[in-house]
């Protein structure tokens, strides 16, 4: 334990010093001037202050005012030393942060006990924080092993998607990160961007459900087996649906919404505007944009300029015009991911 003593009389710092060190496992810092006393606390560690009362500039008072207004000094024993006896010294003090008194000429047996007594209380709060601290740390480790199993199931289920998609390659990396990138420049928070890039793999998990002879068809699919095709939403929905997890969460609202249209054209439920959820707003835009770039078995890949175009005229029809807007508010980030998830050739 730390002890600092504050008394501008040298004999009374000294003899009050020698008290202290008989105490076991402490040590102690000594000032005759207040004003060093407090310079010095604003970057020590301190465990139990002694101070006078009647000192010259800065008085005890003011001197526990001055400490209490320090960072982190809201909880450090107090005790004032006086010779005063009067009642209303010792409650100003009380108002100003001391927690004890010591009444001047100094009893050894009532000053070691009372100076025991605050350094057990002392203790027991360090060793609370400590433990508060512990936990916490052992909190933000399970939580980090939770969030870690979460991302695994993701990747395994968006894995087992792309095996039966012909949409192969980096696409669901590629829309993943300009999801993000689309978040990012909408204001979204860090952990909202980081929830969006981990959740939006899964958008198309419900096509697992969907049967070959159509998820696999090279041409164009009749208005029934558009019928079937498009149930992957709800698919996905059901099979990401009814989690406490909030990337869970996210992942089984984006696989339900990110094929409906902000004119309210799109489904499974012809949501409109702002009703569709933001997710599915972000996502629709990186899916289609990834889509039209990227090769797939009934067409080649377009040139970036033309699915720019593209965007750009959906926008307020097929795409929310804010995601537009924030997506293409940064083209060399696209051309950057782009290049750095390029699929293998």
């Amino acid at each position: 334990m730390n002890i600092l003593i504050v008394d501008d009389h040298p004999l009374s710092l000294k003899l009050l010093s020698l008290l202290v060190r008989a105490l076991p496992d402490v040590t102690t810092t000594e000032f005759t001037d207040p004003a060093a006393a407090l310079a010095w606390c604003a970057h020590a560690e301190v465990d139990l202050v002694l101070v006078d009362y009647l000192m010259p500039d800065i008085d005890g008072l003011e001197f526990i005012l001055r400490f209490r207004a320090l960072d982190g000094r809201g909880t450090v024993p107090v005790l004032m030393i006086t010779g005063e006896t009067e009642g209303a010294v010792r409650r100003e003090a009380l108002e100003r942060g001391a927690n004890d008194f010591l009444t001047k000429p100094v009893d050894k047996v009532e000053f070691t006990s009372r100076v025991r007594n605050a350094l057990t209380l002392r203790r027991a709060e360090v060793h609370l924080a400590s433990r508060a601290a512990w936990l916490a740390d052992e909190v933000t480790k399970a939580t980090a092993e939770i969030r870690a199993r979460e991302r695994e199931v993701i990747h395994r289920l968006s894995n087992a998607a792309e095996y039966r998609d012909p949409e192969t390659g980096k696409h669901i990396l590629r829309m993943a990160h300009y999801s993000r990138l689309i978040a990012r420049v909408l204001g979204l928070s860090e952990s909202e961007q980081a929830l969006v890039l981990e959740a939006a793999p899964m958008h198309d998990v419900g096509k697992m459900g969907t049967p070959d002879h159509i998820l696999l068809k090279p041409g164009r699919l009749t208005d029934d087996e558009m019928v079937i095709m498009r149930r992957h939403t709800d698919i996905g929905a059901a099979i990401l649906g009814g989690s406490s997890s909030p990337l869970l969460q996210t992942a089984a609202t984006i696989a339900l919404t990110h094929h409906e249209k902000f004119d309210g054209t799109g489904y499974p439920r012809g949501l409109r505007g702002e009703a569709i959820p933001l997710h599915g707003r972000i996502v629709a835009v990186a899916d289609v944009f990834d889509a039209l770039t990227s090769v797939r078995p009934y067409k080649p890949a377009w040139p970036v300029e033309r699915a720019i175009d593209t965007l750009r005229d959906g926008a307020g029809g097929h795409f929310d015009p804010d995601c537009v807007r924030a997506f293409l508010a940064d083209e060399g980030s696209i051309h950057a991911i782009r290049a750095e998830l390029a699929d293998d050739t």
